[in-house]
């Protein structure tokens, strides 16, 4: 008979760090594209077109887009600040381990608060911030959603932008305006900070 399986606690580390990082240097070098801006800025349209670039030069690559970590990984979870910022812990964990096995994660997250994207940050390491510019004016004309309109007339509180607020990033590694640039520029904007960034030859 075998003994009962013991699971008191977090089970012992069984790989060896040095031995993980010698066979990740075999591949390439994973690292976080980190997107934020107001909702309808154009984050997850920039994100699925830096994927398809980047796959194009034989990189592993995965989005973590907003609208889908909310409905699988983050369900339950509301629009208080307390579970905006648990959202974005969890996005962030996930998006080290991806990292750290030598992926490119992309997050399309609104990601309003300057604190715990910092935080985000300090947690990943390589860790590259975009800035997705966008006036609320446009990004309430591009609302095919009508979240806007539903926020502004008062039916959904907590709404970035309107009821909430979004707190710009300081200093980010890059920031694209997508009311003025069309796609490409933005992308190509991207790209230019990634390899002036070192990240393209990793």
């Amino acid at each position: 008979m075998c003994p009962p399986h013991r699971n008191e606690g977090h089970e012992p580390h069984v790989v060896d760090e040095g031995d993980r990082q010698i066979r990740l240097m075999a591949h390439s070098r994973g690292f976080v594209v980190w997107f934020t801006g107001l909702p309808s800025a154009g984050k997850s349209t920039l994100a699925r077109a830096l994927e398809k670039e980047l796959l194009r030069r034989d990189r592993p690559v995965e989005v973590l887009d907003g609208d889908e970590v909310r409905l699988r990984l983050t369900r339950g979870l509301g629009f208080s600040k307390a579970d905006r910022d648990e959202n974005i812990r969890r996005i962030a964990y996930v998006a080290k381990l991806l990292a750290g096995h030598g992926v490119v994660a992309i997050t399309a997250a609104i990601s309003p608060y300057r604190e715990i994207r910092n935080e985000a940050r300090a947690e990943i390491g390589d860790f590259v911030e975009v800035y997705v510019d966008c006036p609320l004016e446009e990004c309430i004309r591009r609302d095919v959603k009508g979240l806007y309109r539903k926020a502004l007339s008062g039916g959904l509180p907590n709404f970035t932008g309107v009821s909430d607020p979004y707190e710009p990033p300081v200093s980010p590694e890059v920031a694209v305006e997508t009311g003025q640039e069309s796609l490409d520029e933005s992308v190509q904007k991207i790209l230019a900070a990634l390899d002036r960034l070192g990240y393209l030859a990793l």
